[in-house]
């Protein structure tokens, strides 16, 4: 009843737009035909899209996608969840023809977070062409990337993505992140049935406006990182982190604001993992070197003025 990969990503906004721009000329990922329903559709490989925007009055995290092996695996997986307290919406007609997939259902975590569930996949025949040159992006049996969260009930959220959905545990530390005398806040990065580092993580903590807190994508090395990060600079997008590499997955990268108010961080040379032989670390910091977050920078900032 595993999770085979993150195979995409549902975002509700207002400012469809700006995402579009966002996208094809920052992240350069390829529009491709729009949904049945509307909805726009980008692609990143072959997949027939991996990012869905949907025009809403807000701006909003909706869903991360997740692919399982096939029919019996999704109502195991439904009959599982809903055995655990939580709703399960069955997709109609529309819904698998829009997203390209055979079944699925939504659902969320015990935290809000919205998830979806899906197998029977399908693949484009045209090829990706990036609008800006992006030769392509690491994707395969590993998936779209990974997507992470919050959650305020933490442990109760671990059970539910350990216990009931079937993700396993990769690397579980706790950061002192405002200060060795603050609380520890406990992070939790869990993979799925493939070599990627973890397809989904969440930290301990309120659920954020946007209702997430990233997306990754990976990209297939550090001078398409690179570009990517000074096209960010170019169009004025906000960086949430400057360039650095993760202890747990060794990604090399950045993190931008996108439109929505969550993350994208766009990354290279992450680990690949054997994940039935995998031994759950638990790291004591969060980069190895780099990533001065924005908000460091801003009490960096705030400390100076008081001092003055």
């Amino acid at each position: 009843m595993g999770v085979k990969a993150l195979g995409y990503v549902v975002i509700e906004t207002a400012q469809p737009e700006k995402w579009d721009h966002f996208l094809t000329q920052v992240a350069g990922v390829m529009h491709a035909p729009d949904a049945i329903d509307g909805a726009s559709l980008y692609r990143i490989d072959q997949r027939p899209f991996r990012f869905r925007i949907e025009r809403s009055s807000r701006d909003w995290f909706k869903a991360a996608g997740y692919e399982v092996s096939d029919s019996e695996a999704l109502n195991a997986l439904a009959a599982a969840i809903r055995n655990a307290g939580r709703s399960v919406e069955v997709f109609s007609a529309s819904d698998c023809a829009s997203r390209g997939v055979s079944g699925g259902f939504r659902t969320s975590d015990p935290a809000g977070n919205g998830l979806e569930f899906y197998q029977g996949d399908s693949h484009s025949d045209a090829p990706f062409v990036s609008p800006i040159g992006v030769p392509g992006f690491i994707t395969g049996e590993m998936g779209m990337g990974h997507a992470v969260f919050s959650a305020p009930n933490f442990h109760e959220v671990l059970a539910f993505y350990r216990d009931v959905v079937g993700f396993h545990e990769t690397d579980m530390p706790a950061f002192h992140l405002m200060g060795p005398e603050a609380p520890a806040m406990h992070f939790a990065f869990l993979h799925a049935d493939n070599g990627r580092h973890h397809s989904i993580a969440f930290g301990e903590g309120p659920v954020p406006p946007s209702g997430a807190v990233h997306v990754m994508l990976e990209y297939p090395n550090l001078v398409e990182v690179g570009k990517a990060h000074d096209r960010m600079k170019q169009f004025g997008y906000a960086e949430s982190a400057s360039i650095g590499q993760h202890f747990n997955d060794e990604t090399v990268g950045f993190y931008v604001q996108t439109p929505s108010g969550f993350d994208l961080e766009i990354g290279c040379d992450s680990l690949v993992i054997e994940p039935e032989s995998w031994q759950v670390t638990k790291h004591e910091g969060i980069s190895i070197w780099g990533h001065e977050w924005a908000w460091q920078k801003a009490m960096k900032e705030q400390q100076a003025q008081a001092a003055e």
